[in-house]
């Protein structure tokens, strides 16, 4: 291969690796500048000249003392590509890289790529009025303020002397001719563009205003590139992405067959620990490829983790996350159904529902005692313990770890005044403003189990009272506009007066795609009688209201007849 392509190479740390891709890079025929960053210790500064000291194609450049954000990066680039250029006069292009970049293709490849693409300089080169990715709160204004110190040495000054010029309105003059532009320090320029820029008259105005420039590595060749290329592509060659808040991905050995579907030339930031990555992509082998880089075909995979880095998967808490209340990306991770009133109008409603709608039933699983869980198990899925203690520790998290344990299987369970409400209603809110709820309500229904429990009317009078209390503001809440969930509310006797109709309904939702149709509705608890309770319960002083119009019956049924 021709030494037409050479490569500058910024390193500051992992020296050993940068020795590895330098090598590589000198063995494929290409001559290599490297600029170490002058903060490396002498020590390990030399071990790697002595490291490169066979390849006469290798050079090493006058130092600068690198930090981030400041011209320091800029210089060093122009030292070592100004001396890659005299050194190596048959070059014609130069490739910027820094240590943690790796080549994933042969550099002949590479090569002859440009060779198709000749007078070409590939750039991210972005007008800064365009520019829609900078972090940080500084935009336009890293061209018009002045950022005399970097930002990493002191940030406490470094953002005082920023409000302070914003105070002042300070804004500097920009020279004449330029429109500001950023994009990746990580180019491939050819030799006459450089040159140009190196030559240009007005170099040093142009490097006394971007000294001041912040971040000036982003936009100082990106900016000068377009007074000088005959032609730009505004690109760059060198596979990196960003998450969020601006910081660069890292590539691991997992990520090798993603690498290697990108069919692009370069990649950074490689983990120093990668070692498959580092003994698969520079090992020698032949050139044959003539495929364009594709980076798109990965982005999706770097989206994806971005919106899980920023918006979590539904229903998951994570520790290294935690969200900020009701801005979770989904409350629970699957859909549920929560029925109130159904057990106790209904005979073995659970085993009925759970038999029909191939899913799994719970009891009351706020229940005060104990955790009904299906089959009455003690631990289920998850490791979620029956004990009523550990769950009402915290009740949200206890219902959004069993629907996260249990995803792919419906849940349902009841719940019911007589339950554990949590503080301020806070579970019933928790299911009432998630869309994943199905929630299916028969008021007044917790007069049953009290009408049949056998006791005088007096004694269960107080009970029924703070139940139709509870349940009062229960129904507040599920009729709120803040409600997510589809919620359904019947009075206890308007669903008895065709209870197939609604339950045909709930057995849609639950198993949408299920072939089978609910032929059999479970029995009715024997209700002859109830009415005449809940006129006993207005005769000792207290209105029940949530149940709807039941018809008196003479005479009540002997309670020693009634269902225990």
């Amino acid at each position: 291969m021709s030494a037409r392509l050479g490569f500058i190479m910024l390193v500051h740390t992992a020296l050993d690796r940068a020795v590895q891709v330098a090598r590589y890079v000198a063995s494929a025929g290409s001559p290599v500048v490297i600029h170490v960053d002058a903060k490396t210790p002498a020590a390990s500064y030399q071990a790697m000249v002595q490291g490169l000291a066979d390849l006469p194609d290798v050079r090493f450049c006058r130092r600068h003392r690198g930090e981030w954000g400041t011209w320091s990066l800029v210089a060093a680039m122009q030292t070592a590509t100004e001396m890659l250029l005299d050194s190596f006069p048959k070059v014609e292009r130069v490739y910027a890289l820094s240590g943690a970049c790796m080549p994933l293709r042969p550099v002949a490849e590479l090569a002859a790529w440009l060779d198709r693409h000749p007078d070409t300089d590939f750039i991210e080169s972005v007008n800064v009025a365009d520019v829609n990715w900078t972090k940080g709160g500084l935009h336009e204004e890293r061209f018009t303020l002045h950022f005399p110190i970097g930002f990493k040495r002191n940030k406490w000054l470094f953002d005082r002397l920023v409000a302070a010029q914003r105070l002042l309105r300070v804004r500097r003059d920009m020279p004449d001719g330029i429109v500001p532009h950023m994009g990746s320090q990580w180019w491939c320029l050819t030799r006459e563009t450089l040159e140009a820029i190196f030559r240009d008259p007005m170099r040093r105005p142009f490097e006394q205003y971007f000294r001041r420039v912040w971040i000036p590595d982003e936009s100082y060749f990106q900016t000068l590139v377009r007074l000088h290329a005959r032609r730009i592509e505004s690109r760059s060659l060198t596979l990196g992405k960003f998450d969020h808040t601006g910081r660069p991905h890292v590539f691991y050995d997992d990520h090798l067959q993603l690498l290697r579907r990108s069919e692009c030339f370069m990649v950074r930031k490689v983990w120093p620990g990668a070692d498959r990555l580092y003994q698969h992509f520079l090992t020698p082998r032949e050139a044959g490829s003539d495929a364009e880089p594709q980076p798109s075909r990965i982005d999706r995979h770097f989206a994806k983790a971005t919106a899980q880095r920023v918006r979590g998967r539904p229903g998951l808490y994570m520790a290294s996350r935690f969200p900020v209340k009701n801005r979770e990306n989904g409350q629970t991770a699957e859909p549920y159904s929560v029925f109130q009133g159904f057990t106790e109008v209904f005979q073995d409603f659970e085993g009925w529902l759970s038999a029909v709608a191939n899913c799994r039933v719970h009891g009351h699983l706020f229940a005060p005692h104990k955790v009904e869980f299906a089959n009455r198990e003690k631990i289920f899925s998850g490791g979620l313990s029956d004990s009523a203690s550990l769950r009402d520790y915290n009740p949200r998290a206890f219902l959004t770890n069993l629907l996260w344990a249990t995803r792919g299987e419906r849940q349902c369970f009841q719940f019911g005044p007589g339950d554990t409400q949590g503080r301020k209603f806070d579970l019933l809110w928790l299911m009432a403003s998630d869309s994943n709820a199905q929630i299916s309500v028969i008021s007044g229904a917790w007069a049953v189990p009290l009408y049949r429990s056998g006791r005088q009317t007096a004694e269960v009078r107080r009970e029924a009272a703070r139940l139709q209390r509870i349940e009062t503001q229960m129904l507040e809440i599920l009729q709120s506009p803040r409600t997510r969930a589809r919620i359904r509310i019947w009075t206890m006797a308007e669903f008895l007066e065709n209870p197939a109709e609604p339950l045909h309904t709930l057995f849609d939702e639950i198993a949408p795609h299920s072939q089978a149709r609910l032929i059999r509705i479970p029995d009715l608890v024997d209700l002859s009688g109830f009415g005449t309770f809940l006129q006993e319960l207005r005769n000792q002083g207290m209105q029940p209201v949530l149940m709807g119009e039941f018809p008196q019956t003479p005479v009540s049924p002997d309670p020693s007849h009634r269902m225990k």
